[in-house]
């Protein structure tokens, strides 16, 4: 048997882990007045059809990898409120969060923004009294959504907080994120929902989880605090 890692620290992904985005592209795409006439009639269990993953750095849907709106609906997405604060909590986030805040872990955001005083704001509305069981960080995307930025501001609140990156695990969904954890020495969990990718061969032994429910129960069985 191997041994059980020691991790007291969690850093979260919310987009994609905490709370539902496809529900959010779904409804911007079909709803949207510059869109809906183009995705008329879309279906959501084909979101993938009209918003094809990347397989190779995302791995999740994001409206970027769109071939050839990509820029557009991600600038209207991000500049519309309706739907950029429309994204639902998944089952179970707020009671897992207190149930883990109990057992004493720390608990972190790290989520990116092209406006990071919105996320913030995002993340508050949505996590409602949640939040309050978290630090929030966010940071700032660069000129490619698969940049260094997650790597660098993981390390920076390694120190700001003083964190041992070998106590820690980063939640995310997506595959430039999974990277970017294990280049800042953290332990990387990755997220699924319906429409996520599986990882590339060299990240096979990454541990995989489906909802909020699944990731408490790999760290009670196999972690410890100590």
């Amino acid at each position: 048997m191997s041994e059980k890692l020691v991790i007291k620290n969690i850093f979260w992904d919310v987009d994609g882990v905490l709370v539902d985005l496809n529900h959010a592209y779904f409804e911007f795409l079909t709803k949207h007045e510059k869109y809906k006439d183009i995705f008329k009639g879309l279906k959501y269990q084909d979101l993938a059809k009209a918003l094809p993953v990347n397989k190779e750095k995302y791995g999740a849907m994001d409206l970027i990898t769109h071939p050839t709106l990509g820029k557009v609906l991600d600038h209207d997405f991000c500049h519309t409120d309706d739907f950029y604060f429309d994204r639902p909590l998944y089952e179970g986030t707020a009671e897992v969060l207190a149930e883990l805040d109990k057992l004493g872990y720390r608990q972190l955001t790290m989520s990116a923004g092209f406006d990071m005083a919105k996320k913030k704001e995002m993340i508050a509305r949505i996590l409602g009294d949640s939040v309050k069981l978290l630090t929030v960080e966010v940071t700032l995307h660069g000129d490619k959504m698969h940049d260094t930025t997650k790597e660098e501001k993981l390390i920076q609140c390694m120190q700001k907080y003083g964190l041992k990156p070998e106590e820690t695990i980063l939640v995310d969904d997506r595959i430039y994120n999974i990277y970017s954890a294990l280049r800042a020495g953290v332990h990387p969990v990755r997220f699924r929902s319906e429409f996520t990718t599986d990882l590339p061969e060299d990240l096979r032994d990454i541990p995989e989880v489906g909802n909020i429910y699944e990731l408490k129960d790999w760290l009670l069985n196999n972690t410890i605090m100590k």
